[in-house]
């Protein structure tokens, strides 16, 4: 049996390996390899012109007005949607009237959950879609909400004030339902008699979601973090579907940026891989030093 083990092994991992090698690292490895040229995507040739493209994106104002976007966004989103979701996930799971336990949640909870986990079975197009008609100046669901109070209406999408913090909330909205059913289940695994200890002992629901929850949930919680920088190092779908990085560039991300000089008017593929080489250490940069930061030392129960 045990001579049989290696070639039943070899044969089970060689396959996958190969084709995540092929359809994987590959493309990445074309991708630091063509933001060294010159090559405009179509053309036969590519001329390689070293380190160019990069040099060429330090001097690129537009470049530099995405990188702030997105770094807004990654100051805001993780924070906004994790605060959220272990809201509304401890008003799931403790939310009720104190029971002889202290520990009740709402009824309908599984109501709730499915209300809020809902738009997760959407496509973020039709989210894109659907929020861009909510925020329309003329016929959208906000100013006509805003109308009927007697309230001033607004050009949401249109006014470089707003835009961006528009589609950031649309952004938080997207995620949020995910990580209260991903908190609420962790906090499902915390025994009872933890939190039946210190509700007895007169504890609040703040201080026992600040001091037992969510060091008990950490782990969850870091890996929510390290999730939601790398989506707000994206955005592009959203941003391409609401706005088209305007107005004036107001919400312009740093794969737009790229998405634009691939395809828009100028067609530089070389320099579109020279934004995605350096798209791809930002991120890799982020989820190490987001690792490192939230790093602690673990609270086990039992």
């Amino acid at each position: 049996m045990r001579h049989g083990k290696y070639p039943l092994i070899v044969t089970f991992l060689v396959p996958p390996l190969l084709l995540y090698g092929i359809f994987v690292l590959s493309p990445y490895l074309q991708a630091f390899q063509i933001s060294t040229t010159d090559w405009l995507g179509y053309s036969p040739n590519a001329h390689f012109v070293g380190g160019e493209n990069f040099a060429a994106l330090l001097r690129d104002g537009y470049v530099w007005n995405a990188v702030k976007n997105n770094a807004i966004m990654l100051a805001v989103v993780p924070v906004a949607t994790i605060a959220l979701g272990l809201f509304f996930a401890t008003m799931l799971n403790m939310g009720g009237r104190r029971g002889r336990a202290g520990v009740v949640g709402v009824r309908g909870t599984a109501f709730y959950r499915m209300v809020y986990f809902f738009p997760q079975v959407l496509s973020v197009v039709i989210i894109a879609i659907v929020w861009r008609e909510v925020y329309h100046p003329n016929s959208g669901l906000l100013n006509g909400a805003l109308r009927a109070v007697g309230l001033p209406t607004a050009t949401w999408l249109g006014d470089p004030r707003t835009a961006f913090w528009c589609v950031l909330a649309v952004m938080v909205w997207s995620n949020v339902g995910f990580y209260v059913v991903l908190f609420g289940a962790a906090m499902q695994a915390i025994p009872r008699d933890i939190y039946e200890a210190v509700m007895l002992d007169g504890a609040s629901r703040w201080t026992t979601l600040r001091r037992i929850t969510i060091p008990l949930l950490w782990d969850t919680v870091q890996v929510a973090w390290i999730y939601l920088s790398i989506a707000a190092l994206d955005g592009f779908i959203l941003v391409q579907q609401m706005t088209n990085g305007g107005p004036n560039f107001s919400t312009d991300v740093i794969g737009l940026r790229m998405y634009d000089s691939s395809f828009g008017t100028e067609i530089k593929f070389g320099y579109a891989s020279a934004i995605g080489v350096v798209m791809f250490f930002l991120t890799l940069s982020v989820a190490v030093l987001a690792l490192r930061a939230a790093r602690r030392d673990r609270i086990e129960y039992s």
